[in-house]
C-alpha cells in the first residue's frame, strides 16, 4: 500500500498493524517529503514498523503520489488479486472535505501490473512499460499524449473525435502544446480544472475547440478523470495525478482505465453534470478570466446533486432491506411457526435428554429478527423450564 498524507488517529494504519499482528504479510511505502506531513508520516511508519510491518521510504528525488492498494491471496485457483486504486489520499479528515473517486477490481491483468509497480518500488525503481495502468514517471505522460494524437487522427479523418479532462491544475506544457494541436485538427475538449490552468481557451483560429471550466464549492474538487473518444471508443480513466510537470515526471502516479461499462456511465454522468453546473461552475473567457456560467439549463448546484444522489441510494438500500420478504426455513415451520410447533419443541427436548417433560408442560418461542442465511430466516431459540 502506498500512504501520502495520512490522518494524525489513522483507522488505515490501525488496520494494517492489525493485519500484520495476524500473521499477515504488510508491505507499505510512506512518502516521507509530502509536504506539512513529514512529522507525522515518520511517526505512522515507526509504528507499522514496530508492528512487523515492511515500510519502504519512498525514493530518491521522486515523490510517491499514488494512491494504490494491492491485495494478494492464495487459493486453490492460483493467485489472486484485489487492486484498489484512488484520486485521494487514505485520509480521513480529508475524505470528508474532499471529492474524489476509487476503484476496487479483481481484474488479474490490473493486478499483476499494480505487483509490478510495488516491485519496483520495493528496490527503488520505476515501471519502464505497462499495457493498462498508466505509471509516472516513465508511462503516463507519454500515454496521454498519444491517446490525444488518436483523436486527433479521428477528427483529420471526419469522425466523431472528444477529450474530457477533470484535474486540479495544468501545467505540462507537452501536454498542453498537444491539447492545442488536437483542438485546431476539430477535437471537441471539455476540461474542469479548479485550479492553475495555463491554457487559455476559447481563442478563435487555436484554442476555439476548448472549453474550460472550474468549479469552486462546498468540497474540495480532488478526483481526476481522463476521457478519450465517444461512444463505443471510448478511453476513461481515473488518476492520482494532474497535468503538471512534477506529477507527470517528478513523481509516481497511477491512472486506471475504466473498463466496466456502468461505471464509465456513472462517471460520464459525473462529468457531464458538472460541465453544465451553473451556480458554483466558472467559465474561462478568451482573455483568461473567469464568469459565472449562464445556460439554459435548471438551476444545477453538480456538488448539492451529487451529495443529494448518494443519500438517496442510502435511504433506497435501506428501505429495500426494510421491505424484502425472506422464506422461513423448514427448521423455523417445524419449530416455530407449525400449528403443532410446540409439540415439535417438546418432543425435540425429549429427544436430547433423559427424562420425558411432563405434560402440560408451557414452551416459550424466542425470534431475532433479520437473521438471514442462504435468504432465509434461520434463527429460533426455545425456553423450557427456564433453560434455553
Amino acid at each position: 500500500m502506498t500512504l501520502y498524507r495520512l490522518a494524525k488517529n489513522s483507522k488505515v494504519v490501525e488496520a494494517l498493524v492489525e493485519a500484520a499482528e495476524n500473521g499477515k504479510q504488510v508491505d507499505v511505502l510512506v512518502e516521507l517529503k509530502a509536504r506539512f506531513d513529514e512529522e507525522n508520516n515518520i511517526g505512522w511508519s515507526r509504528r507499522l514498523e514496530d508492528a512487523g510491518c515492511h515500510v519502504i521510504y519512498g525514493i530518491d528525488k521522486l515523490k510517491v503520489h499514488s494512491k494504490l492498494c494491492l491485495i494478494t491471496r492464495k487459493s486453490k485457483k492460483g493467485i489472486e488479486y484485489i487492486t484498489q486504486i484512488g484520486t485521494g489520499n487514505y485520509n480521513e479528515k480529508t475524505a470528508r472535505l474532499y471529492t474524489d473517486l476509487q476503484i476496487i477490481t479483481s481484474n488479474s491483468e490490473i493486478g499483476i501490473e499494480a505487483n509490478k509497480v510495488f516491485t519496483a518500488l520495493s528496490f527503488g525503481e520505476v515501471v519502464e512499460e505497462t499495457n493498462h495502468l498508466m505509471v509516472a514517471p516513465k508511462c503516463l505522460q507519454n500515454k496521454v499524449l498519444a491517446l490525444i494524437d488518436d483523436e486527433i487522427e479521428k477528427a483529420r479523418t471526419g469522425k466523431e473525435a472528444y477529450i474530457g479532462l477533470k484535474l486540479n491544475s495544468l501545467t505540462d506544457k507537452k501536454i498542453i502544446d498537444k491539447l492545442i494541436e488536437a483542438s485546431n485538427a476539430g477535437v471537441k475538449i471539455d476540461m474542469v480544472i479548479r485550479g492553475i490552468c495555463c491554457l487559455q481557451s476559447g481563442i478563435p483560429g487555436y484554442t476555439d475547440n476548448i472549453r474550460i471550466i472550474s468549479i469552486v464549492g462546498r468540497f474540495l474538487e480532488h478526483s481526476r478523470i481522463y476521457i478519450f473518444g465517444k461512444g463505443e471508443e471510448e478511453k476513461m480513466y481515473i488518476s492520482s495525478a494532474d497535468f503538471m510537470t512534477r506529477n507527470t515526471l517528478r513523481r509516481v502516479e497511477v491512472a486506471a482505465p475504466i473498463y466496466d461499462e456502468k461505471i464509465k456511465h456513472r462517471l460520464n454522468h459525473f462529468f457531464n453534470t458538472m460541465l453544465i453546473d451553473n451556480c458554483k461552475a466558472r467559465v474561462q473567457c478568451a482573455n483568461g478570466e473567469y464568469e459565472k456560467v449562464v445556460n439554459e439549463f435548471p438551476k444545477t448546484n453538480s456538488q448539492e446533486l451529487f451529495y443529494e444522489e448518494a443519500y438517496n441510494n442510502v435511504e433506497s438500500i435501506k428501505e429495500e432491506k426494510e421491505n424484502r420478504k425472506y422464506k422461513n426455513s423448514v427448521f423455523v415451520d417445524l419449530f416455530y411457526e407449525d400449528e403443532s410447533a410446540e409439540k415439535n419443541d417438546i418432543a425435540l427436548y425429549n429427544a436430547l435428554h433423559d427424562e420425558p417433560l411432563p405434560e402440560g408442560t408451557k414452551v416459550e418461542k424466542i425470534r431475532v429478527e433479520n437473521v438471514l442465511y442462504m435468504n432465509f430466516q434461520n434463527d429460533i431459540s426455545v425456553v423450557i423450564l427456564l433453560e434455553m
